[in-house]
């Protein structure tokens, strides 16, 4: 049963637009998904759940009718994929702050009541917090902030995960998931925290999302793999392209994290193909665009280590096999 919160939001234009993406997933995922929403110290006034299928095979409508009623809107449009879905969300959405969630997830809801007593006395432009594969965990309440996006970028890796922050609306601009690619987050997030004046984070670990053998980052199927590279790779250069034309900090700022993303990229590679003759081929195209070797620069020990591997074939070589048998583990 819901309970009040003490402290409201200012008033109802204050609420949390909830926008949750449905696709073939099992009913009940969905329903322990919206339960994690109304369960939070939030009345019907201060939230709006959203749920957006994506062309699931069958629509869940009766089932959510029965149960939930007016506590959700649902909105069905033709497979056109996460971006698309998430985008709908936006369009419908009419709250201050949005949260998406993924429909096999859920919240963890003494962790994200932690994140939503920043919103509602500290108003952030976005607080970041913790994703977890596990149901149970002990609850961080410390938070640091507020601090400019584009500061945070600079001295910490950022988590791409869209679903991994509550944020204003207003902050968004005209910034949109862009259509038909895998990996819209690693687009999407960096160029949010960018426009971000107050960052909150903590390290509560309020978000629990399910690893499925059929997710998208799961998916096994060699042409599924050669695509969500492709499509990281692209990313990468228009991440690249991005931060040209902005001022300094902000562009040291997209520099860390496009850096970040080619490091994952190259091991990625490593791992998903276990090809050397691809991965060379890739390395001279990132060296023709001007992403490699990777910057110098003192960022993480990782990157540092994995810097000087890269940087030659032996090195590469070196990686390959390390990498290689690390991914063939159970």
């Amino acid at each position: 049963m819901q309970t009040e919160q003490n402290s409201p939001l200012v008033d109802e234009t204050e609420k949390i637009s909830f926008i949750i993406t449905y696709y073939n997933i099992d009913i009940d995922m969905l329903c322990q998904c919206v339960d994690s929403i109304i369960a939070l110290s939030l009345r019907p006034s201060e939230r709006e759940i959203i749920i957006v299928d994506d062309g699931s095979d069958i629509s869940p409508l009766m089932d959510l009718q029965e149960k939930y009623k007016d506590d959700i809107i649902y909105v069905r449009q033709p497979n056109q994929g996460l971006s698309a879905a998430r985008n709908a969300g936006i369009r419908l959405s009419t709250g201050r702050y949005i949260q998406f969630l993924d429909a096999d997830d859920y919240l963890i809801q003494v962790a994200y009541e932690h994140c939503l007593d920043i919103v509602r006395y500290k108003n952030p432009d976005i607080v970041l917090f913790q994703l977890t594969d596990k149901e149970h965990s002990d609850v961080e309440v410390t938070f640091e902030g507020p601090i400019e996006g584009g500061e945070y970028m600079r001295q910490n890796n950022l988590r791409a995960s869209a679903c991994g922050y509550v944020f204003r609306k207003a902050t968004l601009v005209n910034l949109r998931f862009r259509d038909g690619i895998l990996h819209e987050d690693e687009e999407f997030t960096p160029q949010l925290v960018l426009r971000a004046e107050r960052l909150f984070h903590t390290e509560a670990k309020a978000y629990f999302y399910r690893k499925r053998n059929k997710s998208i980052t799961n998916n096994g199927d060699l042409k599924w793999r050669l695509r969500r590279l492709n499509d990281m790779e692209q990313i990468i250069l228009r991440l690249n392209e991005t931060a040209d034309p902005l001022p300094q900090s902000d562009r040291e700022a997209l520099q860390r994290r496009v850096a970040q993303l080619t490091m994952d990229y190259i091991y990625n590679i490593i791992a998903l193909t276990h090809d050397g003759e691809y991965l060379e081929k890739c390395i001279t195209r990132l060296h023709d665009k001007g992403l490699f070797p990777l910057p110098d620069r003192d960022y993480t020990r990782k990157y540092k280590w994995f810097r000087r591997l890269s940087m030659t074939k032996s090195g590469r070589k070196v990686l390959l096999n390390v990498i290689r048998l690390k991914s063939l583990k159970p």
